[in-house]
């Protein structure tokens, strides 16, 4: 039995995972190295659960370390440095040959003095999650306006098949971008809503009290969490509304497409209708000409007049008949008078830009009664 134990340890031992780690200290000096899973959880005094990461974000804390999973990063927190688990990966090369040791050292905060390690590095790693949801919204916003003010144009006759792939698939990537947002925000705020959690995230409140006292400006290091959480919360809401917007935009010319092919639909049904009408007309008058071209004995038959004579009335009666027949179906086919508007306050619209484009699109979702609103 003691065999079979010590076989399936080293079992255990060989299959067991291995990271590649980037290690940054406090003054942005970095080290790389691999170690196996069950040493790496060992040493920072975590649990095997611990670095199971999946491509969710999550923040959690554990012993006195900050773990923390967005997408393709996986990092680990403490206070004197930060690991960057399975960091060959081409979406963060930039950032982490580039830019993240020196926001470590000390840039890029949010305040003018010192504060801990941990702030430094959460603040890091957020910052690097809201760029990369910034730059797909980037990316997105001007194709999809591109498309949609294509879509739109009332003088095509028909849609380009082309375009709505392009749009689909836009649509496919801001949904995802939309789900990302939430789940960012969700996971901020239930950080936020809970006062023990904020403070679990002060690592230097364990470590070293005296750091964790009120700083010079009068608020301490929780309440400075805090305002960092807040600040990418609602950074991450200017972006879900920026998204929102997109979103309404999109259905509100898919409603645009669908009310343009209606209205060329019918103009092809009216078409149809006129055409029908007219060809019953003349074959309603053409009986006549039938009859005479039967083998009748008659008197009329011999006057060579009678032949222009029939053929005017035929085509005379077809023309008062089709044009009775018109008028019926003007009628009958006539929009009503739209119904009176109130005066409402106009709102002040956009120098230029983006946001132009964005109301022009607006206005035109709308139609003529939107027009007349701003008008008014």
């Amino acid at each position: 039995q003691h065999a079979t134990t010590e076989a399936s340890q080293a079992t255990l031992a060989s299959v067991s995972p291995v990271f590649a780690v980037m290690k940054l200290d406090k003054e942005g000096n970095t080290t790389y190295f691999e170690k196996k899973k069950t040493e790496l959880y060992q040493e920072l005094g975590l649990q095997a659960r611990d670095l199971r990461f999946q491509h969710l974000m999550s923040i959690a804390t554990r012993n006195n370390r900050i773990i923390m999973r967005m997408e393709f990063l996986k990092a680990v927190v403490t206070p004197e440095f930060l690991l960057i688990l399975d960091y060959r990966n081409s979406n963060l090369e930039h950032w982490l040959f580039n830019e993240l040791a020196s926001q470590l050292a000390g840039e890029g905060q949010l305040v003018t003095y010192s504060l801990p390690f941990e702030f430094r590095a959460i603040e890091a790693i957020l910052q690097y999650r809201i760029s990369k949801l910034q730059g797909r919204l980037n990316t997105l916003q001007p194709q999809i306006l591109e498309t949609l003010e294509a879509l739109v144009d009332p003088k095509l006759l028909s849609v380009d098949r082309s375009k709505l792939h392009i749009l689909l698939q836009n649509g496919k990537s801001l949904s995802e971008l939309e789900t990302d947002l939430k789940v960012f925000k969700e996971t901020i705020l239930e950080i936020l809503d809970e006062e023990e959690l904020i403070e679990e995230l002060c690592l230097s409140k364990w470590t070293d009290p005296q750091v964790f006292e009120e700083s010079t400006s009068g608020i301490d290091h929780a309440e400075e969490m805090e305002l960092l959480l807040e600040n990418y919360y609602r950074q991450a809401e200017d972006l879900a509304n920026e998204a929102r917007e997109l979103r309404v935009l999109i259905d509100d010319s898919e409603s645009i497409i669908f009310i343009n092919l209606d209205s060329h639909r019918n103009v092809m049904m009216r078409l149809n209708l006129q055409l029908t009408m007219g060809t019953f007309s003349l074959s309603l008058f053409g009986l006549i000409g039938v009859a005479f071209g039967m083998n009748l004995e008659s008197s009329l038959e011999e006057d060579p007049r009678i032949f222009w004579l029939v053929t005017g009335i035929m085509f005379l009666g077809s023309g008062l008949i089709w044009r009775r027949l018109l008028s019926f179906l003007g009628r009958h086919l006539e929009p009503p008078l739209p119904p009176h508007v109130p005066a409402v306050l106009k709102k002040s619209q956009p120098a230029a830009g983006r946001v132009e484009i964005k109301n022009n699109l607006k206005a035109e979702t709308f139609g003529l009664s939107r027009s007349t609103l701003t008008n008014e």
